[in-house]
């Protein structure tokens, strides 16, 4: 599929066949495209938990509010990151640099991070954004729909995954085979609602309208 089709045809679908399964191939090809995303000094501090025990779906629905497409989907992704990623053996993000690039970024990556809980996760939900995205539009491509949610108790769902403490869940992708299409797009706003060039205008400006 061709990559803007892929854009204009993605939706948040809700109602999945539950009958359908894909294939390990499928999730692995799935995976492999999703860590091609760019993440900040390269650090991949995503960390995908990946759900298909039906148990657990069920579990997870009960976190959701009873949505459906928890159980019904083939797959369930929860986007998750690590804080700390910045600190894990950084030379690995880097280990195919020259030395000295190598050197270079990672000596960065600790001052830049370091005492800074903010920026790191800032930094994790920049992460599960962009990778998020790319699950999505890679889903589409291999002729799957999707369902980004944050309609979830997060509480309960880190208690079901065992998330670590010093990890922070993004978000939740739901992924399968569509049983009817999305709703029509309920309402895009123009360009000019949400491109700015250059910057913004003078908030003191008496002649901006309110």
């Amino acid at each position: 599929m061709d990559t803007f089709e892929a854009i204009y045809s993605r939706r948040a679908v809700k109602y999945f066949d539950p009958n359908h399964e894909m294939t390990d191939a499928e999730i692995e090809k799935l995976l492999d495209a999703a860590m091609q995303s760019p993440s900040s000094f390269n650090m991949q501090n995503w960390r995908f938990v990946v759900i298909r025990n039906k148990e657990l779906k069920s579990q997870l629905r009960v976190a959701a509010f009873d949505q459906a497409q928890v159980t019904d989907a083939a797959l369930v992704i929860i986007l998750a990151a690590d804080l700390l990623a910045w600190k894990r053996n950084p030379h690995r993000y880097w280990r195919n640099a020259p030395p000295d690039v190598a050197d270079m970024l990672v000596n960065w990556m600790g001052p830049f991070y370091e005492n800074n809980p903010q920026l790191q996760r800032d930094e994790a939900m920049r992460s599960s954004g962009l990778v998020g995205q790319t699950i999505m539009l890679a889903a589409k491509a291999m002729g799957y729909d999707s369902c980004p949610m944050i309609g979830y108790d997060p509480e309960q769902v880190a208690r079901l995954i065992n998330l670590p403490d010093d990890h922070v869940l993004g978000f939740m992708l739901t992924i399968g085979k569509a049983l009817k299409p999305a709703w029509p797009k309920p309402g895009m706003l123009q360009q000019e609602d949400v491109v700015v060039y250059d910057r913004f205008a003078d908030q003191h400006d008496k002649t901006c309208p309110a």
